[in-house]
């Protein structure tokens, strides 16, 4: 059965004061014992301080299906592994403070580029740059593989969400619980051909400028301007300096970045085709799959392209146990607008 809450502080002390009872009652046992470690977890990352850390340090690299993926690990090799997964137009650095605090926590922590970032890039000259949906998750189970990690939780935004939410619905058994910002984020293209009500359309006008010549051109030619311009009609209240856009815009510079980019907004609008080799999975995406792993789904109040909801628009689609909350002053880039957050929803739901 779902279950849905809402509140302000993800720490929230209620929660902690009824763990604190738990712990008490020797009569508890086991039950106690699991609520007392994962109460322990979450006080030792509480002493990390957001906004301190500014580099993941050197990177590392791994051929990975299709792609050499450019990632970023933290924490003890052999700890329960965690996969953040960032969007567009952002890149790892989303996670520079969250990785920290699950990493102090005993989490072995890896943060990839996705396909046309960073220091992503593809094996064969010869790949379609392809951005549709079920690629960008195919990319991420080639990396588990890679990796030899059977099952991790998965977390993530924007473009990260929906490749979670994918591995979630269609392949559970590597899925050990879900953090998805803005809820079930799965395309459906029959259903995206769809108008939507003016003001929402308005949020969407670069998917639009993209289906155009002049767009793929604009945005080769502006990239950088571009994208800072999104970063603040998403987060309206996230006051980034140059410093903090500057290390994330570095990785727009991917020489596919734009073809990626492009692509994955006109196959949204069925403006460009997917490959064959993937249609079988895009049906089974169409169908919307229900996500039946445990899952907390988040919304930041102040984000300036998908407004914050009570969750109940997306219950259905899951089945597993669920907790739905919105993050107060948070935009669209939630995890790097409110890291402390999102990592104790990332430590909440490992203990579900």
């Amino acid at each position: 059965m779902n279950r849905i809450r809402f509140t302000s502080d993800p720490r929230d002390e209620h929660i902690d004061h009824q763990r604190r009872r738990l712990l008490g009652g020797a009569a508890l046992g086991l039950a106690a014992a699991s609520f007392g470690l994962l109460y322990c977890v979450k006080a030792q990352a509480s002493k990390y301080v957001p906004g301190t850390n500014t580099s993941f340090g050197p990177l590392k690299q791994i051929n990975a299906g299709l792609l050499n993926v450019g990632y970023a690990e933290a924490g003890p090799p052999n700890g329960p592994p965690v996969l953040l997964l960032h969007g567009w137009p952002y890149d790892i650095h989303s996670f520079v403070d969250v990785a920290p605090i699950l990493a102090s926590a005993g989490y072995r922590v890896i943060v990839p580029h996705l396909r046309g970032h960073g220091t992503t890039r593809f094996l064969s000259n010869d790949t379609l740059r392809n951005g549709q949906q079920s690629v960008v998750a195919l990319d991420i189970i080639a990396l588990l593989d890679a990796l030899k990690i059977r099952k991790a939780i998965l977390a993530g935004y924007d473009w990260g969400a929906r490749t979670a939410d994918i591995i979630a619905a269609l392949w559970p058994e590597r899925c050990k619980a879900l953090v998805s910002v803005n809820g079930y984020l799965i395309n459906n293209l029959e259903r995206n051909k769809q108008p939507l009500p003016p003001k929402v359309e308005r949020g969407w006008w670069y998917q639009f400028y993209f289906a155009t010549e002049r767009g793929r051109a604009g945005y080769k030619a502006n990239v950088r301007e571009f994208n800072n311009l999104v970063w603040t009609l998403n987060s309206p209240k996230w006051n980034f300096d140059a410093a903090t856009y500057d290390r994330s815009a570095a990785s727009f510079d991917n020489p596919d970045h734009v073809d990626i980019v492009i692509h994955n907004y006109r196959w949204r609008l069925s403006m460009a085709p997917g490959e064959p080799q993937y249609d079988e999975m895009e049906t089974r995406l169409a169908a919307a799959p229900t996500i039946s792993v445990p899952t907390i789904t988040l919304d930041g109040d102040s984000d300036g392209v998908v407004p914050a909801t009570d969750g109940s628009g997306h219950a259905a689609k899951f089945k597993g146990k669920r907790t739905h909350r919105i993050v107060k002053g948070a935009g669209h880039n939630l995890p790097q607008e409110a890291p402390q957050a999102f990592a104790d929803a990332v430590l909440e739901v490992d203990g579900y």
